[in-house]
């Protein structure tokens, strides 16, 4: 039986609006979410700019004992499942058993392992909290959710840097043609703009340091493209099998019809500079959808503002489907959200699917020899969309693609 997974709900937390329909007009509107950081003094940073999520209060959706038991990562993805299951109008406890959770993460609590070994340091063995362990893992966000909800199936977390999200829902996707759930809550989050993460990313030299244009800081694919823009929260999708949808009366957003991954093997910060590996993860999604390079109407490219990043993944995408595809970066306005940021570019690349809207890069002002292809420089675009491929790449070498078409019955 040939099983299909549609996505029925979607739950944001981002720089650029705390719900998915904030969200999806700031992006059409090549809204800039990067402004400077507050959540520590950057005095001593090369990079003192981030994708902050904004007025965020953890208890408009997390009572207030519960919230301060979690790191931040994990009060993302449970505000943001929660629109998720409200938008789906799911009733899981009917069909617990068959609903699952994956929830990638990159990093986990990063700002907990920060504050409590400094309480160590500071005022001694005795002071660490006991619930340090539960708030840094990242597997917890996951853990949570399905506490909250009931779901009862699979439950894991997937960390494979800056795949991870894609990685999960593409395993979630699995779990659902293998008809080992009905159900499942997926997609990612994270929280890393912390001392210590911007202190190792800004020594690798990977950040951008465009502190006094903080808006214009991440330029995929510009000539000018000098590091990557940190960002943090939360993507989470409902998918669902599709007669399980259509029984009972699911509004349909997209469908989910392929997945391909791969690893470069190659070195484990920089991409194969071939972008072979990545090559490879496309051609496998195009596969695994029964489709050819020619139904992909609009790539949502992993595009992070680095030189490496966007030279590879362009001669990748050139490889693939030719340089008349369409494709952005929308990372130009949400900054990077490493392990989450496969989450909010499925929900990206499935409202595009449903508004026939291909979203901009932004800051997109110069072109560079090695990243020609059409990038939806600044302005959104109305076209004909059926198809959309997603690409998530991490550090470590790996590659994931993702393939979203319309729905039709």
């Amino acid at each position: 039986m040939n099983r299909r997974v549609v996505i029925t709900g979607t739950g944001t937390i981002s720089p650029i609006g705390n719900s998915t329909d904030i969200f999806w007009k700031n992006i059409c509107s090549g809204v800039s979410g990067i402004d400077y950081v507050t959540l520590f003094d950057t005095t001593d940073f090369p990079t003192k700019i981030g994708g902050e999520v904004k007025n965020f209060n953890p208890e408009d959706f997390i009572n207030k004992k519960d919230a301060r038991r979690m790191d931040r990562f994990c009060q993302f993805a449970l505000a943001a499942s929660k629109e998720a299951v409200e938008q789906s109008k799911l009733d899981i406890k009917s069909i617990e058993d068959r609903v699952g959770v994956i929830i990638g993460c990159g990093i986990g609590g990063f700002s907990i392992i920060e504050n409590q070994h400094s309480i160590m340091l500071e005022k001694g063995v005795n002071r660490v909290s006991p619930f340090t362990i539960p708030m840094i893992i990242p597997n917890i966000a996951a853990g949570y959710v399905a506490i909250h909800f009931g779901a009862k199936g699979a439950n894991m977390c997937i960390t494979t840097a800056c795949a991870s999200a894609a990685n999960a829902i593409g395993e979630a996707f699995r779990l659902i043609v293998n008809d080992d759930a009905d159900v499942m809550i997926t997609g990612g989050t994270e929280s890393a703009i912390t001392p210590l993460s911007y202190a190792g990313f800004c020594s690798a030299k990977a950040m951008s340091t465009n502190n006094e244009n903080p808006r214009e800081a991440s330029r995929p694919f510009d000539l000018n493209r000098d590091g990557f823009v940190m960002g943090e929260g939360a993507g989470i999708i409902i998918l669902e099998e599709l007669e399980h949808a259509l029984n009972r009366g699911a509004d349909i957003i997209s469908e989910i019809v392929g997945y391909g991954m791969s690893c470069d093997a190659y070195h484990i910060t920089s991409p194969d500079p071939e972008g072979k590996g990545v090559e490879k993860s496309m051609l496998k999604a195009l596969k695994n959808a029964n489709i050819t390079h020619e139904n992909i109407d609009y790539i949502n490219a992993h595009g992070t503002s680095t030189e490496l990043n966007d030279k590879t993944e362009s001669l990748a995408i050139k490889r693939v489907f030719g340089n008349k595809i369409i494709v952005s970066s929308t990372k130009s306005m949400t900054g990077h959200l490493l392990g989450a940021s496969g989450g909010i570019e499925a929900i990206i690349s499935s409202l595009a699917l449903k508004n026939n809207i291909a979203p901009p890069t932004i800051n997109y002002h110069e072109s560079a020899p090695d990243c020609d292809l059409d990038y939806v420089a600044n302005v959104s675009r109305k076209l004909e969309i059926n198809y959309v491929l997603s690409n998530s790449l991490g550090f470590g070498g790996h590659n994931v693609s993702l393939i979203f078409k319309k729905y039709s019955s």
